[in-house]
């Protein structure tokens, strides 16, 4: 039996306003689960909505027009934050964080303060001539790169990130390749995801991960490390798709239905802090989508003094699910 549940909700009960879903918070209640915070040991920054895509699946509608971009002062801030506590993982999304102009000073300036740095990309943006020093600082700087791949098929891949797109992220990939990215015991890691085409759960990630090691050996000669399978976020772009396609309420209960409880030692939210474009502080880069701030309060980075620590409250709503659904979200 539960005692204490310490997750907070968005205001008001089913977000989606789809019939027969249960609220996140009030299925977590039932399953007797106090989900709270424990120990504070990842950063995610996300520096701007800017990107050269504008992926189906985006959760925060990023997108080449988009002008909410963090700025100099604020990066300033994240790097005081980063060298005040000494944070396991950082990890730089978007967006297209290559597109942000400090980029090569985010990447400088925290890659000695943390055990693994991450950037993630789209493999397009950075594929630009004017990336190629970003390349050398990523490989000089041992920054771990995730990278988006969604399908080997190269219709299902353009149906979701646009067209002519696949043939640059598959040459990208080559050059990583080249830089010694992807290769076993090189310290140059390589990471994909995958993620569906449509209102569907992902497969396995073990079966989805082998025949993409297969395939990219053997029609273009690419190594990586590792593959993750992500399930799509049913927030901004990807919402709007659900809603336009009628396809909203068979997903939202179809991740319910899949709601798994032995996912929830290991989200992500319980143990990483989300800054946005602009400074502000999140559980989760998805909670950015909804504005649901961590403690349920707008909050800057540079008004921080403590990290969240166990047994901090939670912010969640409906779209939750997708993290908990089947085998989780990595």
């Amino acid at each position: 039996m539960m005692t204490h549940l310490q997750a907070v909700n968005n205001p008001g009960c089913n977000l989606y306003q789809v019939p027969n879903l249960e609220s996140f918070r009030n299925n977590l209640a039932n399953h007797g689960i106090d989900l709270t915070r424990e120990k504070c040991t990842t950063l995610q920054v996300n520096v701007g909505q800017l990107c050269n895509q504008s992926c189906r699946h985006c959760h925060l509608d990023a997108g080449p027009f988009r002008k909410e971009i963090m700025n100099e002062e604020t990066v300033s801030e994240v790097i005081k934050l980063a060298g005040s506590f000494r944070f396991e993982t950082i990890d730089i999304t978007g967006g297209a964080p290559e597109m942000n102009p400090h980029i090569t000073t985010l990447v400088s300036r925290l890659a000695p303060l943390t055990n693994t740095l991450i950037v993630r990309s789209n493999l397009t943006a950075i594929a630009a001539e004017k990336q190629n020093g970003l390349l050398g600082l990523l490989a000089g700087n041992r920054v771990t790169i995730t990278a988006s791949l969604p399908s080997l098929n190269e219709a299902q891949s353009e149906a979701q990130r646009g067209e002519s797109t696949f043939a640059p992220s598959i040459k990208t990939l080559r050059k990583l390749n080249a830089l010694g990215y992807g290769h076993p015991d090189s310290g140059l890691e390589l990471n994909l995801v995958s993620n569906p085409t449509g209102a569907f759960l992902p497969s396995s990630q073990e079966q989805v991960e082998k025949r993409f090691r297969q395939m990219l050996a053997h029609k273009w000669g690419i190594l990586f490390n590792n593959l993750y399978v992500f399930a799509n976020v049913p927030l901004g772009r990807f919402l709007t798709w659900l809603e336009d396609s009628g396809n909203l309420e068979s997903y939202m209960l179809k991740l319910a239905a899949h709601f798994n409880p032995c996912t929830l030692d290991g989200l992500m939210c319980r143990s990483l802090i989300s800054v946005s474009w602009d400074g502000y502080l999140f559980d989760c880069d998805f909670n950015q989508s909804l504005q649901l701030h961590m403690g349920s309060r707008k909050k800057h980075v540079s008004e921080l003094q403590d990290l969240p620590g166990p047994g901090d409250t939670i912010a969640v709503s409906e779209h939750c699910y997708t993290c908990t659904a089947g085998s989780g979200f990595t």
